[in-house]
Parts: C-alpha cells; sequence; structure tokens
C-alpha cells in the first residue's frame, strides 16, 4: 500500500527541483515506489571535493533531496515537512560515476518523519548511509 498522500511521480519531482541545488548538482529523480524514492547524483566538477571523490555535502543533499521529498509527498495534503536534523556517515568515496540512493520513512509520525536514505556506487556498493529528521508542519 503506498504511503503517499499527495499525487508523486518522476515528473513532479523533477519540475519541482527547477532551479534548485538539487537541479544545479545534477540531481535525477529515478524511481517512485509505493513507500520509496529512487534518485542519484552524478560524480564530476559540481560534486567532487579537491581529492577527486565526492563531497561529502553532495551525498548530503542527495540525502536531505530524497528525504524531504518523501515527507513532503507522506504528509497531509495541506501540510509540509521541514528538516529538522540529518546525519551520514560516508562508508567509500566515489570518484566517477554516480552515487545512487533510496529513501524509505522509518516513522511517519503526526508531527515528525524520519527517513533513512542509503546511497551506493555504480557497483551496488555502500557509499554513504544518512538519517533525516523533519518537523510536519500544518498550515498557516
Amino acid at each position: 500500500m503506498a504511503i503517499w498522500t499527495k499525487p508523486i511521480s518522476i515528473e513532479i519531482l523533477t519540475t519541482s527541483h527547477i532551479a534548485t541545488a538539487a537541479e544545479r548538482l545534477g540531481i535525477e529523480f529515478i524511481e517512485v515506489g509505493p513507500d520509496f524514492i529512487r534518485g542519484r547524483i552524478p560524480v564530476d566538477e559540481r560534486t567532487k571535493q579537491p581529492y577527486g571523490v565526492i563531497h561529502g555535502g553532495s551525498s548530503v543533499v542527495l540525502a536531505e533531496t530524497l528525504g524531504s521529498c518523501g515527507a513532503f509527498y507522506a504528509c497531509p495534503p495541506d501540510h509540509r515537512a521541514v528538516g529538522l536534523d540529518i546525519n551520514a556517515n560516508h562508508i567509500r568515496g566515489v570518484a566517477e560515476g554516480w552515487v545512487h540512493g533510496i529513501a524509505r520513512p522509518v516513522h511517519i509520525g503526526r508531527s515528525t518523519h524520519v527517513w533513512q536514505i542509503d546511497m551506493s556506487d555504480d557497483q551496488g556498493r555502500i557509499t554513504c548511509v544518512s538519517r533525516l529528521t523533519l518537523s510536519v508542519l500544518a498550515p498557516r
């Protein structure tokens, strides 16, 4: 059973990120499942650190983008979700290709959500794990 409370698709996600950090860093939405969002970020001059591998902050941008989208589309239709806390454990550096992420809810509550975002390289090896806590805000 799908957790989404609002219409969601790759097209909707892509369009809503025009002229944002996610678009500028090359983040792409790949798949929307019944309880997950999958996306990816390129490892290139926009996203690398000086030592030739993906910048940890780039992985965090991917994680927060996927998790925030998940929370927004899973909260009540007239509500929105804003990030409270994010953590990331960087496990493996990636020098080329893509970092793929999948966001799934750990907790969907009335006032908070917690989302787990697992990232991997093109070979499927884990690169980063992140957890995002969000506050659900009612309309003003």
